[in-house]
């Protein structure tokens, strides 16, 4: 018999499906919103409703949008010419705290994994395709991580785009090997980005 109520206990059973999240911290949790004010909780509550309503997909390079174009797509100031391509959206949003690039992103919503049973064909690379024959696109920096996984993708990608009349470019040594760009701090993917080369 637990010791808990019943919908303390189930509250503590879902948080604990978040990342990181194990019972002691989905415990601390739960007692945390338990003593918040009610308006405070509604208020998370919604704002987590919203967030599964209303976020789609970018229908130009994938990225999260509450319409048809994310925010980065629409920014008139961005740099056409250069597309930034990486897996995700955490992948995206680490690019962008780095405060170092100006151009697009195009994500790819995954990396190439036989193992996991990811190929190419599951990958955002048809609309990459034909965003090279719309776009003025010039240079194209493949950022994915320095994992058996980013490697095969970066690799993949290598073929897939050469002759096609843009510049391939890596980020630059300075990512450790098997880090992920989502938990890499600002300067390193500053200097990454900096220090990156022709590949």
């Amino acid at each position: 018999m637990s010791k808990y109520p019943r919908s303390l206990e189930r509250l503590m059973g879902e948080l604990q499906y978040l990342p990181s999240v194990g019972p002691k911290t989905a415990a601390r949790l739960a007692f945390h919103l338990l003593e918040a004010p009610l308006e405070r909780v509604q208020a998370l509550a919604q704002a987590l409703k919203e967030v599964k309503e209303r976020l789609t997909s970018c229908r130009r390079c994938g990225n999260l949008a509450e319409g048809e174009l994310c925010p980065i797509c629409q920014d008139p100031d961005r740099e056409p010419q250069t597309l930034c391509l990486v897996a995700n959206t955490r992948e995206l949003m680490a690019m962008e705290n780095s405060g170092q690039y100006r151009g697009l992103y195009h994500v790819l919503g995954g990396l190439i994994s036989p193992l996991d049973g990811i190929g190419p064909e599951e990958l955002n690379l048809a609309s990459l395709l034909e965003r090279l024959k719309r776009e003025p696109i010039q240079e194209i920096i493949v950022a994915t991580n320095p994992t058996v996984a980013g490697e095969a993708t970066a690799l993949y990608l290598k073929e897939l785009l050469q002759g096609k009349g843009v510049r391939l470019t890596r980020l630059a040594s300075g990512l450790p090997i098997g880090a992920n760009l989502e938990y890499t701090d600002p300067l390193t993917l500053s200097r990454a980005l900096d220090n990156r080369r022709p590949w």
